[in-house]
């Protein structure tokens, strides 16, 4: 069931840049920074800038850049506004502590207890973005599934910092995206700790890339929608499409080979594989929103479109696109599930001012109420063999995700995170997983622009894991978007970004 958007027209499409951009020397001995600090209870350290190769070597020293407070060296300089942060970090030296570090950093001030973002290479070969969200508060981190070497970048936009890694000298790929409220201007630059207060250690930076955006009004900000591809069980995520527009819940077709997705009122379909979206026709059907799927069969789609003037309703229209056939004539009504036979829809709808789930056989007919319990009901999948409905339920007090029989008996509590809100459970195919999307308790309803979590559990339940840290939410995964071999899931994660520029593209 789709919330209101703040972000409801396209935009500019924005393709990836790679950025190899170097600032003006700012000293003859720190090259494009201007001041090399020891945070904390750090020994001071050295910095070797080579213009020649514009590389720079750092030594520095410091128990760690963790938890309340931080120690280690600092080389920086004072810019505002959104940020891309390039490098290549390497450890010249064997030995050391494996959890020794050194990367990018933006931080608040140089006080030790500073909240901070950063992108870190460990001594042991680990890859992690790391966070304090407040002064003197504790540190979280994302850890990236592959290890060095690997190219680090790290982006700034608004309070938002996204880590991406190139491996091997290959293609970006988004590690975590997490919310720091920092100031306009802040610190930003390289950071080596030894994670050994009797230590020094040294790392050499090279290809280092600084590009500041400046700062960006809310109001001149625009979403830019990357759709994406995790491998379940490596956790890589690999970008499909990345635009400045506007774009939601993707669908895996039943051959594997293209994902559809919703924007602007209309459905679309792109290859796995990257490529030019395709228009899906779906005749007066101009007014979709992010509820729509294809049958077991892969011949037909089913989709919720609002008619002018009337409020979302339920259709079916053939997979290669034609005139839709109404199925629900009462609104408003959100698709979420084909059941695995093909006959009946499962979904959301309000009746009388409450929200329960619903289904319908597709040739159209009596709806049948499942759900009876006071609050939101929503997000309804079929498990692959029919026998359950997995939902959310908001009936406890907190959203949380459930599962009945086919039938609506049998209603059981399937995630019990006191930390996490769950909305959108979505089985796999082979009927071992349920992925779904976690925001944090406080967050009501399903909102856009919010930390979210991308989460998986075993189908009969219990422990869940998180397997992508992103910044979304509605629009993120509402319908199902499993790949078929059941080894892969298709999600789309935001960032509000400046207007495109000369010098992207």
């Amino acid at each position: 069931m789709p919330a209101p958007s703040l972000l409801s027209h396209a935009w500019p499409t924005l393709g990836l840049i790679l950025l190899a951009l170097s600032l003006p020397a700012c000293g003859d001995d720190l090259g494009a920074f201007e001041g090399a600090t020891a945070i904390g209870d750090a020994p001071d350290g050295a910095v070797a800038y080579d213009p020649a190769s514009g590389s720079y070597r750092i030594t520095g020293g410091g128990a760690n850049i963790w938890d309340t407070s931080d120690a280690f060296q600092y080389v920086w300089r004072r810019t505002a506004g959104d940020l891309v942060l390039e490098a290549d970090v390497a450890w010249p030296e064997p030995g050391g502590d494996p959890h020794r570090k050194a990367g990018w950093m933006v931080r608040g001030d140089l006080t030790p207890d500073a909240a901070y973002a950063d992108a870190v290479l460990h001594g042991d070969g680990l890859i992690a973005l790391q966070y304090r969200p407040e002064a003197g508060g504790p540190t979280y981190e994302v850890r990236a599934p592959f290890p060095a070497p690997a190219r680090l970048r790290l982006e700034r936009h608004g309070d938002l910092f996204t880590l991406s890694a190139a491996p091997d000298g290959g293609d970006f790929h988004p590690v975590g995206s997490v919310t720091v409220p920092l100031p306009d201007t802040v610190y930003a630059g390289l950071a080596v700790t030894a994670h050994d207060a009797d230590a020094r250690t040294t790392a050499v930076f090279s290809n280092v890339g600084f590009a500041s955006l400046g700062v960006i009004p809310d109001e001149d900000r625009v979403v830019e929608s990357t759709l994406e591809i995790i491998d379940i069980e490596t956790g890589v995520r690999r970008i499909v499409r990345r635009a400045r527009e506007h774009f939601e819940a993707p669908n895996w077709s039943r051959d594997g080979s293209t994902l559809l997705y919703n924007s602007g009122g209309r459905l679309y379909t792109i290859p796995v594989d990257g490529g030019t979206p395709t228009l899906l026709d779906t005749g007066s059907a101009t007014n979709c929103n992010n509820d729509h799927g294809y049958s077991p069969d892969g011949r037909q789609i089913a989709l919720s479109h609002a008619p002018e003037g009337r409020p979302s309703l339920i259709y079916v229209v053939p997979a290669t696109g034609g005139e839709p056939r109404l199925v629900t004539p009462q609104g408003p009504s959100y698709w979420h599930g084909w059941s695995p036979d093909g006959r009946t829809l499962a979904y959301c709808a309000e009746r009388n001012g409450e929200y329960d789930i619903y289904t319908i056989p597709v040739a159209g007919g009596r709806e049948r109420r499942l759900t009876t319990a006071p609050g939101l009901d929503d997000g309804p999948d079929y498990s692959p063999d029919g026998r359950y409905i997995y939902f959310n339920s908001v009936r406890t007090g907190r959203m949380a995700i459930w599962r009945m029989r086919a039938d609506g008996r049998e209603q059981i509590q399937l995630t019990h995170d006191e930390a996490y809100g769950d909305w959108f459970p979505h089985p796999s195919p082979d009927g071992r997983w349920l992925a779904f999307l976690s925001y944090e308790s406080s967050v009501e309803g399903h909102p856009p622009n919010k930390n979210v979590w991308l989460r998986l559990m075993p189908a009969e339940g219990g422990e869940a894991r998180v397997i992508a840290t992103l910044f979304g939410g509605q629009g993120t995964l509402n319908v199902p978007s499993w790949s078929p071999d059941s080894k892969a899931f298709a999600f789309v994660s935001y960032r509000l970004v400046g207007p495109e520029r000369g010098d992207a593209s």
